[in-house]
């Protein structure tokens, strides 16, 4: 066998997914969802968006809730833009291939490289040794759902690309081993996400704007009213200074610098535009405008998402049909998998 397998040739496909925990909010929108909808407007590549449920259940979670957040989260998706008739929205958990391809992949992937994963320490803590095995293993079944269907590249963000380096690892790994001198599974790339991709917590300018933080107060759904959103930002953490002239001025002000960093992604300026306007004003004249900006933009998809969110049989049809989707590129991907593993057909 080939030390060094040929270039990997397939179609371009770009995949990716989030986990049903928790409700969507601004920051994945504008970290993920809305580089989602241009990477599928660009037309280039098959688009592949998966709700990750099996990931969902690395962790304590209500069985009888799950169903109901995985049709929320792909309502959130199209309610953002991501176009059901343009890209492939489906379950995780209703495409098989993903289980049996990491069981492959678990095979092939080693203890060092999985206990090397720093979400694993983050998330296990001091009391990892009771973690589920899931928890352990969960970056080699993501590294299934994006193989499964050779997917050539994956936005992420900073928090996934050690991920997407295992992924790599495994692919290489198995085409060494198995590929006879050819890339059977490409070295997926990343699509680094631009500007804008990194929201901060409302109540912490210095934590990322999460779906598990236990204040709602921290985040902007995307389903939040008018009201909400104005509420949120009025109640968001400030420092008493107004805000700097410039840029280098935010470097030590966290909260405002999240803030100023929300309105531009907003209006698609630069923050030393939005410092150019507000430079000098106090958050009492910033936050008004920045509630105005915000409501603007997210009004839409808030109103789409809640018009999905009341039909839930135009959801499963989605659902449904592109888990059938996913599978037609999955399977054959899958059988000539077991194929070269030698598994008995």
């Amino acid at each position: 066998m080939s030390e060094t397998p040929t270039d990997y040739t397939g179609p371009k496909r770009i995949f990716s997914g989030m986990q049903p925990t928790g409700r969507l909010h601004l920051g994945n929108y504008l970290g993920a969802l809305k580089n989602w909808v241009a990477l599928q407007d660009e037309g280039d590549a098959e688009c592949i968006y998966c709700v990750v449920d099996m990931h969902a259940i690395t962790m304590p979670h209500d069985p009888k809730a799950l169903p109901g957040a995985v049709r929320a989260a792909a309502a959130a998706y199209i309610a953002a833009g991501v176009n059901p008739d343009k890209s492939i929205i489906f379950a995780q958990s209703a495409v098989s291939a993903h289980a049996e391809l990491a069981w492959i992949f678990n095979c092939v992937a080693r203890l060092g490289w999985a206990e090397r994963m720093t979400q694993f320490k983050d998330k296990g803590g001091k009391d990892k040794e009771r973690a589920s095995v899931g928890l352990l293993t969960y970056p080699v079944l993501q590294a299934a759902d994006i193989l499964a269907y050779k997917a050539t590249h994956v936005p992420v963000g900073e928090d996934q690309k050690q991920h997407l380096e295992l992924c790599r690892d495994i692919a290489a790994r198995f085409n060494r081993d198995y590929g006879d001198g050819e890339a059977f599974f490409p070295l997926t790339e990343p699509v680094i996400q631009g500007p804008g991709a990194r929201i901060m917590s409302l109540r912490d300018g210095t934590a990322k704007m999460s779906k598990s933080d236990v204040s709602d107060n921290s985040r902007i759904n995307l389903e939040d009213d008018a009201d909400t959103i104005a509420r949120k930002i009025k109640k968001a953490k400030t420092d008493p200074e107004p805000l700097p002239e410039t840029v280098e001025g935010l470097e030590t002000r966290a909260e405002a610098s999240n803030l100023v960093g929300i309105y531009a992604a907003l209006t698609g300026k630069t923050k030393a535009d939005v410092l150019a306007e507000f430079g000098g004003q106090g958050f009492g004249a910033f936050k008004p405008a920045l509630a105005d900006v915000a409501v603007e933009y997210l009004a839409p998809i808030s109103q789409e998402f809640r018009r999905l969110i009341a039909d839930q049989a135009e959801i499963d049809r989605i659902l449904t049909k592109g888990a059938e989707q996913a599978d037609v590129i999955a399977a054959p991907i899958l059988k000539e998998t077991k194929e070269i593993i030698g598994f008995w057909h």
